[in-house]
């Protein structure tokens, strides 16, 4: 594959280094249609990855008490088992990217030598926000840094076994306010600073890189061909792939799962709408309906319109809670959490010998396991909008940018919920539920009715646009990379990530099932990112030298 075009994926721009390879994108599809809807499938990625889900959910729903149960051996299991591989494969992509921006290797651009960008910075951030980290922000924005603080203000607990009890982080600070701030706003952004980031960024680059430079499909399969070489086109290419997708969708099935918990507990507090699981598969299926239209109305006239929006109105709910909170304090929090954050992260970092194993295991290997499910989904989908950057570009803006954003949103959110324990003594947010935190933060400010409004319409469109997103990604790695397969077949994954997540929500183990479910995928798709790496040093000197 050449000079040809690849189905949807334009040839390099300028000098590239284009695998020479007889693969042709589509050759294993099965193309043909159902009534007047048409597929383009890959064969056999499309069908094991589809049977199993199908599989999986009526597993769920014939048995939830033995499902549940198995989800909660499986947390528990992968949590205490590999928590120390999950830590240390995070710090491996930090130090991965933070290397590519200085080495000359950055110079390479997406793309080919002369290509230029698609979108507009504004554009662009839009979507990486959105697709990215939209409704874990507005879960856990309030209550994150909130339990942190809690936990590190109450200190340390032995059990009768040696163990800690507490969930605190490193060693706590008992009674010492000012720290435990420190300490609880660090943890925090070493959860969504630089490593999650880091995460998303080796998956994006690697399939930028080997779908616009080299030639090849937009999947996950392609990064391995300096690995493999004409052996991804075969079995081990097809396990990488369906890999991809259970990552995905799982991933995927949580954040809808944390996105409807919360979004109903918004509404109950504003229009008394009951609270439970009734509600919130009303919640998922009314949404995923939304984002399906989303779906059909494609990435530029659905996405980034949504992501647009979503961003503007986010923006405006910050500065409102910046403005009427108290400011200077809450600016100040945002500078002392920084060299909070820069002074713990060697030891928030360090994978062995740790005595917090509660927060260890519970909080960072979750969304550790979490962040890397969601890469092939996140990271496909800053692919595709990435194109004519260069690779120092890219990780600046997908690595530093994002970081310091979820920074300012969590010492805006975070910071006036501890301020308003510490100065005024209201401790609604800090009782509340987690799904709650947000609202009941809110509801101490000025026009609480409008913002709390904001708020749920907030975690509504952040849930349309990941799964309109990731159906988009899910569809373009079962049509065998082509980026322009016909529309029904991500209005299938658009419906099944809705159903995937309800039946996940039903069974016994409720958002643990859907957590145990992130881990367990997330584990696998460790070692193929590690891998990644790999292949992405090998990729871009092949491009240093086409220059």
């Amino acid at each position: 594959m050449t000079d040809e075009t690849s189905p949807g994926i334009p040839t390099p721009d300028g000098a590239a280094a284009v695998i020479d390879t007889d693969y042709e994108i589509g050759q294993d599809n099965k193309e043909g249609s159902v009534g007047p809807f048409g597929f383009d499938i890959h064969n056999p990625v499309f069908a094991i990855s589809g049977v199993f889900i199908i599989a999986f959910v009526f597993y769920t729903l014939a048995l939830p008490e033995h499902s549940g149960a198995l989800f909660t051996w499986l947390f528990s299991s992968v949590t205490k088992g590999f928590d120390w591989f999950f830590i240390s494969a995070g710090n491996v992509f930090v130090i991965f990217c933070l290397m590519l921006i200085v080495t000359p290797l950055g110079r390479v651009r997406l793309g080919g030598a002369d290509a230029t960008p698609d979108y507009t910075y504004l554009g662009w951030f839009s979507m990486l926000f959105a697709a990215g980290m939209g409704i874990g922000l507005m879960f856990y924005g309030v209550s994150e840094p909130l339990s942190h603080f809690s936990s590190s203000m109450g200190g340390t607990a032995v059990g009768e076994d040696g163990l800690r009890t507490d969930w605190a982080p490193l060693g706590a600070a008992a009674g010492d306010q000012a720290e435990a701030v420190r300490l609880g706003m660090a943890a925090t952004i070493y959860h969504w600073g630089l490593h999650p980031w880091a995460i998303y960024a080796v998956v994006g680059l690697a399939l930028a890189l080997f779908s616009y430079n080299k030639g090849l499909p937009l999947t996950i399969r392609s990064a391995f061909y300096p690995i493999l070489g004409e052996r991804v086109w075969g079995w081990p290419g097809h396990l990488i792939d369906i890999l991809a997708v259970f990552a995905t969708l799982f991933g995927l099935a949580t954040s809808l799962g944390l996105g409807a918990t919360q979004a109903n507990a918004g509404l109950n507090e504003l229009f008394g709408l009951p609270v439970g699981p009734t509600a919130q598969v009303l919640l998922i299926t009314g949404i995923t309906a939304i984002a399906t239209v989303s779906v059909l109305r494609g990435l530029d006239g659905g996405v980034k319109i949504l992501s647009e929006i979503n961003m503007g109105l986010a923006f405006l709910l910050l500065v409102f809670v910046l403005l009427v909170g108290p400011t200077w304090a809450i600016l100040s929090t945002f500078g002392s959490s920084l060299l909070a954050y820069g002074e713990y992260l060697p030891a928030l970092s360090n994978p062995v010998g740790r005595e917090d194993v509660n927060f260890m295991q519970g909080w960072t290997s979750f969304y550790w396991a979490w962040w890397i499910s969601w890469s092939p989904f996140v990271g496909m989908f800053i692919a595709r909008v990435s194109r004519g950057r260069s690779v120092r570009e890219f990780l600046t803006c997908v690595l530093l940018i994002p970081s310091v954003v979820c920074v300012l949103w969590m010492s805006v959110f975070g910071g006036m919920a501890i301020d308003q324990v510490i100065s005024d003594g209201y401790t609604a947010a800090q009782e509340a539920e987690l799904p709650r935190q947000l609202f009941a933060m809110l509801d101490a400010l000025p026009l609480a009715g409008i913002t709390s409004l904001i708020g749920i319409v907030l975690v509504i469109v952040f849930f349309v646009t990941s799964s309109d997103s990731g159906s988009l990604v899910i569809d373009t790695i079962t049509a065998g990379g082509k980026v322009d397969a016909p529309v029904p077949q991500r209005v299938f994954w658009c419906i099944f990530e809705g159903a995937v997540a309800i039946v996940l929500l039903l069974s016994a183990g409720g958002l643990k099932s859907l957590q145990s479910m992130v881990i367990s995928t997330g584990l696998p798709f460790t070692v193929v990112l590690l891998f990644l790496c790999y292949a992405i040093i090998r990729g871009l000197r092949d491009e240093m030298k086409s220059h």
